[in-house]
């Protein structure tokens, strides 16, 4: 194997042009040979100290807006909040100790031949278990999220005991994040992103493997449990449920049903949270999907604005979890260094709505197993009974709290409903051909 790369990102602006001042932001520094590149390469980020001291000095140069009395969360992310992050960012924080903690996952990089999009060099963190028989499970994130937010769940699902099962764990960066490479062509929509997820599986020898994904997570292992379905993917799960109100044409029982019964106290819980979220929160969905390109602008080139961006979500789509600041801005400081830059991040949005109707993505049904788990504070999810149209439903979980993030926000009841899906006796148990899960 060949000698460990690391990712060396080198500000963009320190090379630009003067004759030609518009340039990306974060060219991934060192040419790739796509031939040796269809093997894997280990991977270590070391975020350059030019690229340091150019964020502190973005940080140095902030201009707040100002703010009205009393304001509070009702307005966006509080001025208090994001100047007390600002400040820990730019005197306090220290970078150095996040890289090594992402450092301490092993990391890769290959090549990934998607359809119509030519080559894309991708990242991804592989954390295998020391059984022999555990699960290959594919982690899948979302937006705001990277591969960085299954760092609490790894260790959990990786370690051995006769008592449950293991999970080979991969996290990967999609396109547009983290560390891999962004396609240059319009149209990398959830149908490529799924190519992606099912194509590096498949390259680290995983011919049969589980699905587990979140917010765009979601959507894309619908769309790999529905077209690679009993070939590769042989169960999916996810922690956000999101479906329209059972049909009568292809679920009239759970239609009938959904008319007459009355809703449980979390079913009352989840469709107050989705009015508030239409109401108040769903601007940035609008936004992201229609001009991502003008809101890039100020996401590429404004730490500040990326940070408030951000960490608007991470407090409002979660369960009164406690965030250090230090973990806010680990969690942003990724997408601040990201490969293709912030900006291309949020094309996914505009991407979906122009490539697959939320019917359409709804009405994609496989008959492998699925397990779903149910987060109060999530944001847009469905109620218990209407979810049980997404696919062939053998494990529910419906927990007390918690909310979008439940990788980072609830480990423990995550990792613990994937554990009983595919544990002995469980339904999902022994779906990956001589992986049982245990020694």
């Amino acid at each position: 194997m060949a000698a460990a790369m690391r990712f060396r990102i080198q500000s963009s602006h320190s090379r630009a042009q003067r004759v030609k001042p518009v340039v990306a932001r974060h060219p991934f520094p060192f040419s790739i040979d796509h031939h040796a590149m269809a093997t894997e390469y280990p991977f270590e980020l070391h975020v350059s100290d030019e690229d340091l001291q150019r964020l502190h000095q973005k940080l140095e140069l902030t201009t707040f807006p100002d703010e009205l009395d009393e304001a509070g969360w009702d307005y966006g992310a509080p001025l208090a909040d994001v100047g007390r992050l600002v400040a820990r960012w730019k005197d306090g924080f220290d970078w150095r100790k996040a890289e090594a903690a992402i450092n301490a996952f092993p990391q890769f990089t290959r090549d990934i031949d998607v359809d119509g999009f030519g080559t894309l060099n991708i990242h991804y963190l592989h954390q295998r278990s020391s059984v022999d028989h555990a699960i290959p499970l594919l982690f899948v994130h979302g937006w705001p999220g990277h591969f960085m937010e299954a760092q609490k769940i790894i260790p959990l699902l990786t370690s051995a005991s006769p008592d449950h099962p293991s999970f080979h764990v991969v996290a990967v960066s999609l396109p547009n994040f983290g560390f891999s490479e962004a396609p240059k062509k319009k149209g990398f929509s959830l149908e490529q992103y799924a190519e992606v997820g099912n194509k590096l599986m498949l390259s680290l020898g995983y011919n049969e493997f589980v699905v587990q994904g979140g917010d765009w997570g979601y959507s894309i292992s619908r769309i790999m449990a529905h077209t690679y379905g009993s070939k590769t993917v042989k169960a999916w799960h996810t922690n956000y449920p999101r479906t329209n109100f059972p049909s009568f044409r292809s679920h009239p029982v759970l239609y009938l049903k959904a008319l007459v019964k009355s809703c449980t106290q979390f079913e009352r819980a989840v469709l107050k949270r989705n009015q508030w979220m239409m109401k108040y929160g769903k601007g940035y969905f609008e936004q992201q999907a229609t001009r991502p390109q003008t809101l890039g602008y100020s996401l590429a080139d404004s730490p500040v604005g990326l940070l408030a961006w951000i960490y608007e979500k991470l407090v409002e789509w979660t369960d009164n979890y406690l965030w250090d600041d230090d973990e806010v801005l680990a969690w942003v400081s990724i997408y601040w260094f990201s490969r293709a830059g912030p900006a291309a991040s949020v094309r996914i949005y505009y991407e979906r709505v122009h490539a697959i109707t939320l019917d359409t993505l709804f009405s994609l049904w496989s008959p492998i197993p699925l397990g779903l788990s149910f987060f109060p504070k999530d944001i847009g999810i469905a109620p218990p009974m209407w979810a049980r149209t997404i696919g062939n439903v053998l494990h529910e979980s419906v927990h007390e709290s918690g909310g979008h993030f439940s990788a980072h926000e609830k480990p423990e009841y995550l990792v613990g409903d994937l554990r009983h899906m595919f544990a002995k006796g469980g339904p999902a148990y022994g779906v990956v051909s001589g992986k049982s899960g245990y020694a």
